[in-house]
This record gives structure tokens, C-alpha cells and sequence, in this order.
């Protein structure tokens, strides 16, 4: 099985299964508790979801922003 303690299925590159792949990844590394394992999933979940973006004609840059709007409309309490 490699690293994972659990069956996973392979996602295409470029696309949301591949999102997909990478987030079950990274659970199990937490169920697992292995803090480099769950380093190396967190890259590969933000390439992922990179090139899903840039599929999509964003950026990381893109997304950082409308998080942030999303984080103030939060704490402004409305959307």
C-alpha cells in the first residue's frame, strides 16, 4: 500500500478527482498521525487544486483573494 494505511483511488491530474485523491491522502495521513506524510499531501493537494484553477483561467493568486472576501464577510457576519 506505500504510505497509505488505506485503499485510495487515483484521480486524473488536472481535474477535481485528482482534488479528490490528494484530500483522501491527507486523511488517512492524519488518521495515521505522521506529520511529514501529512506536509507532503498538503503540497500535493495545493498542486492539485493549482491546476484545477488553472483549468478554469485562475490562479492561486485567485482564490487567496476571494478567500480572503470570504473570511471578511464572515466576520462582517453577512454575504
Amino acid at each position: 500500500m506505500g504510505y497509505h494505511q488505506t485503499k485510495i483511488k487515483k484521480g486524473v491530474l488536472g481535474s477535481t478527482s485528482k482534488i479528490q485523491e490528494e484530500l483522501d491522502e491527507l486523511i488517512d495521513a492524519e488518521t495515521q498521525g505522521v506529520k511529514i506524510l501529512i506536509h507532503c499531501e498538503l503540497a500535493d493537494l495545493y498542486g492539485a487544486l493549482k491546476l484545477v484553477a488553472e483549468n478554469h483561467g485562475l490562479t492561486m493568486e485567485d482564490l487567496r483573494r476571494m478567500s480572503e472576501l470570504t473570511a471578511q464577510a464572515f466576520q462582517e457576519g453577512e454575504r
